[in-house]
């Protein structure tokens, strides 16, 4: 439904200077800077915070198959996938999306089955929903296939990714979980093996296939981004290639090299809630005090983007419009949305609204319409 003019009053707005009384005031689409005819609604009580803007999160694999092999209809899994974000404050949001030889729902078939469900699901959609292909390198056989997909489907932000278990390979080694991988792919255990060694062959060829395909999609206006990069002379090398934003170094030493080098570096939110890596790698904690980060993504996890930046906010880590910059404005910037991220006149009207004491979000507005509402903050518009 699209919400009338609205001016809010009485609650707590962020704004690129902190929080602030001034009131709101919200058009069917973007922020006024006031409206004669305005209702007006007492949010006492309440803070009201630019709608989150999230580069990377693959939560919706869980939508689009609740248990292993049992896959629903892709439009129906949208539906509650929209839910689930707006829920979480998120108004803008990137589907990272694998097109990977990990196969299943990771493979490209699915990709190319999801890019074009949520193509067909955009014009019903609340929120701005938009397309992350996470191509696996050493693909060399499938990128005309990859590409063709990234044309037919507009995607424009593509990163770059190698799961290869490389280590283990090259000491002849069965790579750890194999079985488990293989199941996952439709594969029987030496199948998959061997695949992987095709993979690992295709080496040498990889930095001048990528080097060409990066040359394309530059030329078309796709962004490119590196997903875990482990040191800096790797992200230098797909920075020589066109790729301009990190995702999740998996070191210090590389973020720190990404932001020396003036690149983007983007980490996990729920990397901070949990208090560090659920792998083992680099604690987002540690990037953001080195000040090399630069956005928060939910990665796997919606709700933990708004979590994260407000226990950055509530621990003293950064002020609380720094901490919610990296999950708003910083990341709109980062891709080049110049409408969103803060709550300034002429923008879009993306907010949220949350309670201050607990963080927990109670509405949602995505272009000015409610994408989530829920009581008692509903009751103040009856």
């Amino acid at each position: 439904m699209t919400a009338p003019a609205l001016r809010l009053v009485g609650a707590q707005v962020l704004g690129p200077d902190g929080l602030s009384e001034s009131p709101l005031c919200l058009g069917q689409s973007q922020i006024l800077e006031g409206a004669a005819h305005a209702r007006e609604i007492d949010l006492s009580g309440y803070w009201i915070l630019p709608g989150i803007v999230d580069l990377h999160g693959d939560g919706f694999e869980r939508h689009m198959a609740p248990r292993r092999g049992a896959a629903v209809d892709k439009i129906r899994a949208l539906q509650t996938v929209e839910a689930e974000l707006a829920a979480s404050g998120i108004t803008t949001a990137w589907l990272a999306q694998f097109f990977s030889w990990e196969g299943g729902m990771r493979g490209p078939d699915f990709a190319e089955d999801l890019a074009a469900a949520l193509e067909a699901y955009q014009h019903q959609a609340l929120l701005d929903l938009r397309f992350q292909l996470r191509l696996e390198t050493h693909m060399l056989e499938d990128l005309p296939r990859a590409e063709a997909l990234i044309a037919r489907h507009r995607v424009g932000y593509v990163v770059l990714n190698d799961h290869l278990p490389h280590e283990a390979l090259a000491k002849g080694k069965r790579p750890p979980r194999l079985t488990g991988a293989a199941l996952k792919g439709g594969r029987s255990p030496e199948a998959h093996l061997a695949l992987l060694q095709q993979l690992a062959a295709n080496a040498p060829k990889v930095p001048q296939a990528l080097a060409g395909l990066c040359a394309r999609l530059q030329q078309a206006g796709v962004v490119i981004g590196s997903h875990d990069d482990p040191s800096g002379e790797i992200r230098a090398g797909f920075a020589a290639m066109g790729a301009r934003i990190s995702e999740f170094p998996t070191s210090l030493q590389a973020a720190m090299a990404a932001r020396d080098a003036g690149t983007p570096v983007i980490m996990g939110a729920p990397n901070v809630v949990r208090g560090g890596s659920h792998d083992g790698r680099v604690s987002a904690r540690e990037v953001i005090a080195a000040g090399a980060c630069d956005a928060l993504v939910s990665d796997y996890h919606y709700p933990s983007i708004a979590h994260a930046a407000l226990m950055l906010a509530r621990e003293g880590v950064l002020p609380i419009e720094q901490a919610w910059a990296l999950v708003a404005a910083k990341p709109a910037r980062i891709l080049g949305l110049e409408d969103r991220g803060w709550l300034l006149p002429g923008t879009r009207a993306d907010a949220l609204i949350c309670a201050p004491e607990t963080g927990r979000i109670f509405g949602t507005l995505a272009a000015g319409r409610w994408s989530f509402l829920q009581a008692p903050l509903a009751e103040r518009f009856m």
